[in-house]
Formats: structure tokens, C-alpha cells, sequence
């Protein structure tokens, strides 16, 4: 009994230097960045536990193996064969029933920490998100709104209803902690409640495509002040770009191609638009063409026609856009000077 007692106070300590040890590196709770949302409470509480369990199971394994290497070696001149057990039944029976509710513990607290961060709230705000190679894209449905930045007033429950239009992409603010997928033909929801005003950004979770590591946006969490102005300031530039020019670049965003083709001459995916309208364009074949209406016509419809010398015409898929849609964006584009 006395091995028992020892060894019992030994791993009680060992636990509890190897919490203290992943803390201190910032294993147990400060290798997260900060929580900002209400949904990253349970997800921290329950990975902090986690870690409890995980160093005593460490220490239930070191300590006795380290203890009985030690104090029941063979010492010097000893011959003979150890003692023989046949077996213990009250140990076994303790060491599978103990971690049974140990199992189901966890259970409970991971379904408890999930109801947590599913809860809806009747009255949060309804965003659409669309993630496209290699963009996002954030649509208010109530204000008629499009926009490159995801902002989020703080302290209300915000459900983000997300459509990918290629390939399965995955929503993820570390600041946040949940994670989402978004797959294609199919809307997913993140439902998330921000509680620190703060600039935080989304990343794509999900390796899709060469230009992954750059897939990430502006997640804004405002007070709700500053997001009503944010609101306002939106819906005015909206009500003001009601000429072909605006509905052009409304749509660029919309559909992601800003996030392939820059407007300021910095190289992206695909060629900057900058400057585009009636330059020469070097093709891979070797020929060349003057960048008219027709050709961004046709880029737009059939993007593996023609292949500009440096990019790669199969990374753009091709839209499905009216013909009044194409005049407009061509007119955007042409303000690119």
C-alpha cells in the first residue's frame, strides 16, 4: 500500500507541474489569440480541460513506469525471478470503469460546449457570404449591400449564410474559434456573436487552389454606432453608383473578380485591370490583340480562349452574364485608367 500512496502523491504532482509547464509555454491557454466572440468561452473552458485530463493521463503513465524502473530494478546480486501475479480484478474493473465516465464527462461537455455555440437568437443579423477563388464577399441582404470587408456590430448574434462558387473552401477568424466548410451546391451557417471591438481577419482553412495563402478579408467588429454609420455610408455610395460605371464594380465585387484581377496594376491571379482598356495583349501563342470590347467579352465568356503570356486562362471559370452585366463591368473597367 505504501508504493500506492507515494506513487499516487507523485502523479498528482507530476500533473500538475505538466499543466503548469504547457501553460507557461502557452500550450494550456495562451497559444490561442484572443477570444473575441461570445462562442470562444465554452471552446477555451473545454480546452482548458482537455489539457487538465492530458497531463494527468501523462503522469498516470510517466509516474509509475519512471517509479518502478527505480525502486523495483534488479539490484546487484539478486538472481532469482520477481514475484508472479496472476492478476488483480479490482484493478482492472477500476481502470476500465473510471475512464468509461471519464469518456463520458467529455461527452457531455463537447455536446454542451456545441449547444453553446449553435444557440440561435430569433433576432440576429442575416449576412450572405460567397467564397470564390481567392476572395470573399459579404452581401447585407436588408440594406442591399455588397462589400470586400465583413463588418459586425459587437455583442449580437450574426448568422453568416455561405455559398462557395468553386470549391470547398473553409471559413475561419482564429479571434472567433469556430470554424466553418463552405461547399459547394449547398449553404452552410456560422452562426457567431462578437463581444471585442477590434480589425480581426477571415482565413480560408481549406487548401483550395495555388493562390490559398492569400485568400483572407477584413473582418471589422464595430459598436453599433459606428456600424450604423458604416450601414449608412454604404447605402449612400450605393444609391450614388446607380450609373453603368457603379453597377459594373458592384458586380466585379459580387462576383469575386477583384479577387483575381487588381484595379490598381499590382499582379494577382489573373492580369491587373488597370490600364486594360485598348492595350496590346501578348498572347502565349505569340500572337497579340488590342484589348477592345469584343475581347473582354470574350475573356469574360470563354476565359480559356486566348492565354495572356504569365497567367493561366484556367484558373477563371466562366461567368454566366447578361449581356446588359458585361456593358456594365466594361464600362468599370474602362474608368481604370
Amino acid at each position: 500500500m505504501r508504493h500506492f500512496i507515494i506513487v499516487g502523491i507523485l502523479v498528482i504532482v507530476m500533473a500538475i507541474l505538466t499543466y503548469v509547464g504547457l501553460d507557461v509555454a502557452g500550450i494550456a491557454t495562451q497559444m490561442h489569440p484572443i477570444a473575441a466572440s461570445l462562442q470562444s468561452v465554452s471552446i477555451d473552458w473545454l480546452w482548458n480541460r482537455e489539457i487538465i485530463a492530458i497531463s494527468f493521463l501523462f503522469a498516470l503513465i510517466i509516474v509509475p513506469m519512471t517509479y518502478s524502473l527505480i525502486v523495483f530494478r534488479r539490484r546487484k546480486g539478486e538472481t532469482g525471478d520477481g514475484e508472479h501475479f496472476e492478476g488483480n480484478t479490482t484493478l482492472e474493473i477500476t481502470w476500465t470503469v473510471l475512464p468509461l465516465f471519464a469518456v463520458l464527462a467529455f461527452a457531455y461537455m463537447g455536446a454542451y460546449s456545441l449547444g453553446e455555440i449553435n444557440r440561435v437568437d430569433p433576432d440576429a443579423l442575416v449576412i450572405k457570404v460567397k467564397a470564390q477563388q481567392f476572395t470573399w464577399t459579404f452581401e447585407y441582404p436588408e440594406y442591399e449591400i455588397v462589400s470586400k470587408e465583413l463588418h459586425l456590430p459587437v455583442d449580437q448574434q450574426v448568422v453568416l449564410k455561405m455559398e462557395s462558387g468553386d470549391v470547398i473552401h473553409s471559413f475561419w477568424v482564429p479571434e472567433f474559434r469556430v470554424k466553418q466548410d463552405v461547399v459547394p451546391g449547398r449553404v452552410t451557417e456560422y452562426r457567431i456573436t462578437p463581444t471585442l471591438v477590434g480589425d480581426y481577419k477571415v482565413r480560408c482553412a481549406e487548401l483550395c487552389g495555388a493562390s490559398h495563402y492569400s485568400m483572407e478579408n477584413l473582418v471589422i467588429v464595430n459598436t453599433q454606432a459606428d456600424y450604423d454609420a458604416w450601414i449608412a455610408e454604404q447605402r449612400a455610395i450605393a444609391a450614388a453608383s446607380q450609373t453603368p460605371e457603379g453597377r459594373g464594380q458592384l458586380l466585379t465585387v459580387k462576383n469575386g473578380c477583384i479577387g483575381c484581377h487588381s484595379v490598381d496594376g499590382s499582379k494577382l491571379v489573373g492580369p491587373s485591370w488597370q490600364g486594360i482598356d485598348g492595350s496590346t495583349r501578348d498572347f502565349a501563342d505569340g500572337t497579340s490583340a488590342i484589348a477592345d470590347d469584343a475581347y473582354i467579352i470574350e475573356s469574360i465568356r470563354n476565359p480559356q480562349a486566348r492565354e495572356v503570356t504569365g497567367f493561366s486562362p484556367s484558373s477563371m471559370p466562366p461567368y454566366t452574364l447578361t449581356d446588359e452585366e458585361i456593358a456594365n463591368i466594361i464600362a468599370y473597367i474602362k474608368t481604370l485608367k
